[in-house]
């Protein structure tokens, strides 16, 4: 495993605990010499992984459509910034460069981010890692919401499990050197 992509709000979250986890992965990437991935900007939660990993010396590669750049939101000092045209081809450019996933707090945008790759797991695209930070319990309602589309048969049951669910960024990211993909999603009439 080389690098992760991280997927975060570019807000700040109405509490200081959202910034400091966000900030203390972003030196555990940087501890274990893993490469950032995000979203290029230098707001909020995403400003916080990027700037706390190049601190502690790692490298931060941005992936930003253009018109965002346009809005000066690139953080400054990545070790590099891919521009892209897209919200499309910025997902499609992270997944390729990534060899995991870690999702943090965040708002539509994070969310579409994480189903897009939580899909993509399911129809074989990748068989990548999948992690989701659940600081503060601010993912307690997705986990319930995903154990809901297992329980109703909307989510066949392999995938109940398919994201790694932890508090703590040192613990989840020890478990993704022993993460195990779900396969591929069979089709059929119930579900």
């Amino acid at each position: 495993m080389k690098r992760i992509a991280v997927f975060c709000g570019s807000s700040e979250g109405a509490s200081s605990i959202y910034m400091e986890h966000a900030r203390l992965l972003g030196k555990e990437l940087a501890n274990r010499q893993l490469e950032l991935v995000y979203g290029g900007s230098c707001l909020g939660l995403m400003g916080a992984v990027a700037t706390s990993m190049l601190e502690a010396g790692g490298k931060v590669i941005g992936v930003l459509p253009e018109f965002l750049q346009a809005k000066e939101i690139a953080h400054p000092n990545l070790t590099e910034l891919i521009l892209v045209k897209t919200m499309h081809e910025r997902k499609a450019k992270m997944m390729e460069l990534a060899d995991g996933f870690i999702t943090l707090p965040g708002g539509a945008g994070t969310m579409e981010e994480f189903f897009e790759i939580f899909t993509w797991t399911q129809l074989g695209l990748h068989k990548k890692p999948i992690g989701i930070l659940n600081i503060h319990h601010y993912y307690d309602p997705l986990v319930h919401l995903i154990h809901h589309m297992a329980d109703t048969a909307f989510l066949q049951e392999q995938y109940r499990n398919i994201a790694i669910v932890d508090a703590d960024s040192i613990s989840l990211l020890n478990q993704f050197y022993t993460y195990q993909s779900p396969g591929i999603k069979t089709f059929s009439s119930t579900n």
